[in-house]
């Protein structure tokens, strides 16, 4: 027996040091991190355990049969992060280039069953170069075990995909499919067909980074939801959203420690927010003010700028802010916007999260682009994901609010639990210059002095349907609040709203707009 133990012990040290030092050192002149290394940053220290460290392929042909290292290019298990347990499985460029083979795929598949089982996140590590060619379609088959339970495991579990190297081809899709996608500059890449394929069929000539880095696709398409400079941080950041997170949809986020008063008063919005709804300023220093210890975790930071997504704590408690952002495009919802709030919104929803919502729209962004692209279409995604969620949901409207993008932005008519206003609210189908000039038109026209008739007629509308007050009066807002009330009156509410429970009718699932 104990030579048998001393067997097992240098059989597993030599899986713990990968294929050796000069693939190693490969890796790193990458300036990327080996896969043993990243989970040691990733995991509590010590909490990793190991599944199926002794997989090997069975493959034949093309030399495979002298090439069948321990773990087969990835390594998987659970652990802990900052107490928490998580799932975890890990490519390992330095092993066929991480390349997904049929045992590779079924220990992934095992990871990702088990989480679901324990109702934990889960994590992938994401650097491998697709499909291992020498394996033909096991490994394409292997990839479709990957998609049939990331979509059984949506909304279910926390799914979580760090890209730390290149995914190519159907890999790419996993990460599509999962809740958040972290990416590293410089390292990490995601395309379905690559340069060479690109300059082969078109003749366009196109680098890894232009085509699927983290720039691309965390400021152009919106794959990713946080871009990161170094491997380190990013892998920081995971478990800070960790934290943030349930381990499962059955269960509430947990509550995060703070020494910030609820009823601390927020003076310093008076002055963040002009009165006159022609100016601008950054609403992410009101969400700072008005959260706990000014912390706020911005999603997508880089891409639909004038929506503003993340999630801060509110007393402790976990909460999604979708806010409109005046400081780009005005604040006004457009096609990336609205997809960018509805995924969030349904994130949160799924994820038993309260929905905070913070509204300064002038409403949907005009344009041929606009209409030709598809408005009405993705617009509708941000309606329904509102209207669908039954989580705790509390609108603020801070100063403009026109027409459908009012509505859109979580109004009581959608389903709101509650509606507050500051006094420099204006809710109203349109602003009162336009609608002045649409309802009076002819008169304006007529006038002697048409810009005097003009400014009297904003100035009536304005003073008879545009006031502060006027949709208080209607119930169309709970109240009209002191902008420095504002974070112990969300506070306040969502204490009440804890215990809210939904009743959903029967159905096999919706069919949102797509």
């Amino acid at each position: 027996m104990r030579d048998r133990v001393v067997e097992l012990e240098l059989i597993k040290d030599s899986i713990s040091a990968g294929p050796g030092a000069e693939a190693t050192a490969r890796q790193h002149a990458r300036g990327k991190l080996t896969v043993r290394e990243r989970l040691g940053v990733l995991l509590d220290e010590g909490s990793f355990s190991e599944i199926e460290p002794f997989r090997r392929h069975r493959a034949t042909g093309f030399g495979m049969e002298a090439r069948r290292p321990y773990t087969d290019g990835v390594v998987a298990g659970w652990g802990k992060i900052n107490g928490r347990r998580v799932m975890v499985y890990a490519h390992d460029f330095r092993m066929f280039g991480g390349a997904l083979g049929e045992a590779h795929a079924e220990k992934i598949h095992k990871a990702m069953d088990l989480a679901r089982t324990a109702g934990v996140p889960l994590i992938s590590l994401n650097d491998g170069a697709g499909a291992r060619i020498q394996e033909g379609v096991t490994a394409l088959a292997g990839y479709g075990g990957i998609f049939h339970r990331n979509v059984a495991s949506s909304g279910v579990i926390p799914q979580i995909s760090v890209m730390l190297g290149p995914c190519a081809g159907g890999a790419a899709y996993s990460p599509a499919l999962t809740d958040f996608v972290f990416m590293v500059q410089g390292t990490a890449q995601m395309f379905v067909t690559g340069p060479d394929v690109v300059v082969a069929v078109t003749g366009e000539h196109i680098t890894h980074e232009d085509l699927g880095g983290a720039r691309v696709h965390g400021s152009l398409t919106g794959v990713a939801g946080f871009v990161h400079a170094d491997e380190v941080s990013c892998l920081e950041d995971v478990r800070h959203l960790v934290s943030l997170l349930p381990s499962n949809n059955r269960e509430a986020p947990p509550p995060v420690a703070t020494a910030d008063p609820a009823d601390r008063p927020c003076d310093r919005l008076l002055d963040l927010v002009p009165a006159d709804p022609a100016r601008s300023y950054d609403m992410a220093a009101v969400i700072v003010e008005i959260v706990d210890d000014g912390e706020f975790f911005e999603f997508h930071a880089g891409w639909a700028g004038n929506l503003l997504c993340g999630l801060a704590t509110l007393a402790g408690q976990v909460v999604g802010v979708v806010a409109n952002q005046p400081g780009h495009l005005a604040g006004a919802l457009d096609i990336h916007a609205s997809e960018k709030g509805a995924r969030f919104i349904q994130t949160c929803d799924a994820f038993n999260i309260p929905l905070v919502s913070l509204v300064d729209v002038p409403g949907f962004l005009p344009g041929a682009d606009q209409e030709h692209g598809g408005i009405i279409r993705h617009g509708a995604k941000l309606l329904y994901a509102y209207c669908a969620a039954t989580v705790p949901r509390i609108q603020v409207i801070v100063r403009k609010a026109y027409g459908g993008a009012y509505i859109v932005m979580d109004s009581r008519s959608i389903g709101a639990d509650l509606s507050f206003a500051w006094p420099t609210n204006e809710i109203a189908v349109m602003g009162a210059e336009g609608a002045a000039n649409v309802v009076f038109r002819r008169e304006i026209a007529a006038a002697a002095d048409p810009e005097a008739r003009r400014a009297e007629r904003v100035a009536e509308y304005r003073r008879t349907l545009v006031h502060p007050y006027y949709a208080a009066e209607r119930g169309l807002v709970d109240d009209v609040i002191d902008p420095r009330a504002t974070r112990s009156t969300l506070i306040r509410s969502l204490d009440l709203l804890r215990a809210k429970h939904a009743t959903l009718p029967e159905r096999k699932h919706g069919n949102p707009p797509q």
